[in-house]
């Protein structure tokens, strides 16, 4: 996949797609053929700081860790983005999610990961 500006973290997406995270400040999500599907910024008017780990939840949500802005976000495919964690970060780098509803955080600020219960429904 050419043209992205700093990839930093990727994550596989539903129907064989994936996620990168920019450098630039910014997450983009990509097709099974490789095709860009849309800017998270575009798509939500979200301003990134400098964006790191990405991964996808078994909704299809897409979660950014924010190193710079020291927070966690939740990208639905339809809605506004949510805010998951806001306080206790002071690097956050890589998160990953289970399909019980935990979202894992290394930080690297803390030296540690730093797990979260996110969703409260049953999967």
């Amino acid at each position: 996949v050419p043209n992205l500006q700093g990839p930093r973290y990727v994550s596989p997406a539903p129907h064989g797609g994936f996620v990168v995270s920019e450098e630039c400040g910014d997450v983009k999500v990509f097709t099974s053929s490789r095709k860009l599907l849309c800017s998270l910024s575009s798509k939500y008017g979200h301003r990134f700081g400098n964006p790191a780990g990405v991964c996808v939840d078994v909704d299809g949500s897409i979660l950014v860790a924010d190193e710079q802005r020291r927070v966690v976000h939740l990208f639905p495919e339809r809605g506004a983005p949510i805010c998951l964690v806001s306080a206790g970060l002071r690097r956050p780098s890589g998160v990953a999610c289970s399909s019980f509803g935990h979202l894992f955080v290394a930080d690297a600020g803390e030296n540690c990961v730093q797990v979260f219960k996110y969703r409260v429904r049953p999967p």
